[in-house]
């Protein structure tokens, strides 16, 4: 069986350090962008990715603008994309939702929150 691959979204390096850290204690192999340009272009390869960590807000490129380009990717329909965002407000989990997200968590990152939305990928 191989480790799952989450490939993480962020601007900030150190949500990434973070979320790397935690989730290679999980058995899970991760792969990083600092921008949703840069994640495009991987996501364009035949990188194997089992699901995305997507940050919302960035510069540049948003998640909410990246994730239907991810989904127009033939090859990257299937996989999942989960919103993570410090704006855990009402309505911020259909606004993510509506931009093709298959589900949300907010920051601070609750890691058993994040493992149970993994487990089925």
């Amino acid at each position: 069986m191989h480790k799952k691959k989450v490939l993480i979204i962020d601007d900030d390096a150190r949500n990434i350090f973070a979320l790397k850290a935690t989730l290679k204690a999980k058995s899970f192999d991760c792969i990083s962008c600092l921008g949703a340009h840069e994640a495009l272009d991987l996501l364009r390869t035949n990188e194997p990715v089992d699901a995305i960590l997507m940050d919302m807000m960035m510069p540049e490129m948003d998640g909410y603008d990246a994730i239907p380009l991810i989904k127009k990717i033939e090859s990257r329909r299937q996989t999942p994309v989960f919103a993570v965002t410090a704006q855990a407000m009402v309505g911020d989990r259909e606004k993510c939702l509506q931009a093709g997200a298959d589900d949300y968590i907010s920051k601070p990152i609750d890691v058993d929150k994040l493992l149970q939305l993994l487990k089925d990928i």
